[in-house]
């Protein structure tokens, strides 16, 4: 059945008016009614979806040595709930990477890092912990002392 989108929303007891105007025998027209009656249900469900869950940003860094350093970083960017705390992050992807190690294609290839849960785990998962892994790859962190130099693209202090 074809579905269109820019129709023109018509009320169904004049429908079935004009259906009847037609000549059509009254099963006919009382099984178009029906099948009207419930796509107009079906609609009614998909238009009460729940509202869009306002997201925050969390980036997690790893930290192999536990200590922060002058040495290269790599991190991934996440999306949680905005009501949630930034780390419960961590215990999201564990338990989305922990659900996928239990599917057929898990137990096969389980996931054994935090690196591996982001580049290969299941989105699907990830979604019913209510997180998003928004960078796959790891990426490079930069560190700043967050203030821009007065003179140019010179890094002095002044």
């Amino acid at each position: 059945m074809a579905k269109f989108k820019n129709m023109a929303k018509v009320d169904t007891e004049l429908v079935k008016i004009i259906l009847q105007r037609a000549e059509l025998d009254a099963r006919t027209v009382a099984q178009i009614m029906e099948d009207i009656d419930i796509e107009v249900k079906a609609k009614a469900e998909i238009s009460e979806k729940e509202p869009p869950v306002k997201k925050q940003y969390v980036m997690v860094v790893s930290d192999p040595k536990g200590r922060f350093t002058d040495a290269d970083y790599v991190g991934w960017v996440l999306q949680i709930p905005e009501d949630d705390r930034p780390d419960s992050a961590l215990e999201k992807v564990f338990k989305g990477a922990g659900s996928f190690n239990l599917t057929p294609k898990g137990r096969r290839l389980p996931l054994k890092t935090f690196s591996e849960a982001c580049e290969f785990g299941s989105a699907k998962l990830y979604k019913e912990q209510k997180v998003w892994i928004k960078t796959k790859e790891p990426v490079l962190i930069v560190r700043t002392d967050n203030k821009i130099p007065r003179s140019g693209n010179s890094r002095e202090e002044e």
